[in-house]
């Protein structure tokens, strides 16, 4: 067992008597080292919600990463040899500024290792965080080219599955104005940014959110265009947003799916997007080969029942940092049946 991992958090069942590969998450965690390879699957945790505080939500988000590891720690591995855990950022002062420069400062060195880091949250400002790490890094990458990129920059995708668009001008920052804050950045240095906020609630989002979403650019589909029946066809929009990107960034809000579903967030969906859409969708991300960082906001095990978000929570968790398929591959692949 490797010194830095709690392993209070990361237990479960241990069936090394059984014959084949047993193993679990659990059982192939590790704290980072110099052994981390680049593609290796890798966490970290954003133990905070003084943006949800801030931003007049219930609070509880903060305990989502400790309830995320639990969840993943009974999962079966599979094709993974590793995951490392880079542990958690905290914020227990207050200063949601300084806890999301820590954050920013542990993706970009993840980044910089070769890594495409999976950030559980915490509450979605989470995002303000994971997008100055990731600003960091590509920084240093603009002058790799792109040819087709105005102003030398690569060309940033952000694919935000949320119900919220969360694109709120009032300072100080909290968790409804972290891409709201990645726009001006992205404009002050010049940035090519398409903002895809996809799930959007109308019922949650007043007009003066629309018109600053129409005011940036953002693509967007609502939540009653985004079930079942319309996968295909989002399937081909997502498509399309990736091959004009460099890079993406895909940040899924748990309150985009409907509060049956997942009881367990900060800011529960009435109507919301079945989990079988936001996974695909997540997948072919992973699957672009264009992914740089994602993470998951807004899990609130202070009001989850009996653990139905921490699953759905670990589920995501767990396509992001493998390469399992499960209908988001890009070659339409039919699903493996086992007879």
């Amino acid at each position: 067992m490797s010194e830095g991992i709690d392993r209070s958090i990361w237990r479960g069942r241990d069936d090394s008597s059984e014959a084949g590969d047993v193993r679990r998450l659990f059982q192939i965690v590790r704290a980072p080292d110099q052994r981390v390879s680049p593609g290796d699957p890798a966490l970290v945790g954003f133990a905070c919600d003084a943006g949800v505080a801030r931003n007049q939500g219930r609070v509880g988000a903060a305990g989502g990463p400790v309830a995320a590891r639990r969840m993943l720690a009974g999962l079966p591995a599979h094709d993974l040899r590793v995951l490392w855990d880079y542990g958690d950022v905290a914020c227990t002062d207050g200063d949601l500024e300084a806890a999301q420069a820590r954050l920013a400062s542990r993706v970009a060195d993840m980044l910089d290792q070769g890594l495409v880091p999976v950030v559980l949250g915490g509450g979605h400002e989470v995002a303000w965080g994971t997008y100055q790490g990731l600003a960091r890094w590509l920084t240093e990458r603009d002058q790799e080219i792109p040819r087709h990129a105005p102003g030398g920059t690569r060309r940033l995708l952000i694919l935000n599955l949320d119900a919220h668009f969360d694109l709120r001008t009032s300072r100080p920052g909290n968790s409804g104005t972290p891409f709201d804050q990645i726009a001006h950045d992205c404009e002050l240095s010049g940035r090519t940014l398409q903002y895809a906020c996809w799930g959007v609630s109308r019922l949650a989002n007043t007009p003066a959110l629309y018109m600053r979403a129409r005011q940036i650019g953002s693509n967007v589909i609502e939540d009653d265009a985004l079930q079942e029946r319309h996968l295909q066809s989002a399937t081909d929009r997502l498509d399309g947003l990736i091959d004009l990107a460099d890079d993406v960034y895909l940040t899924i809000d748990i309150d985009v799916l409907p509060a049956y579903a997942a009881p367990g967030v900060s800011a529960p969906a009435a109507y919301g997007v079945p989990m079988s859409v936001v996974e695909s969708l997540a997948c072919r991300v992973r699957n672009s080969g264009k992914l740089r960082v994602a993470d998951i906001a807004e899990f609130n095990p202070a009001f989850d029942i009996d653990g139905h978000t921490a699953r759905i929570v670990a589920r995501l968790a767990w396509r992001l940092l493998g390469d399992q398929p499960s209908g988001g591959g890009t070659d339409h692949a039919p699903p493996e049946v086992i007879a």
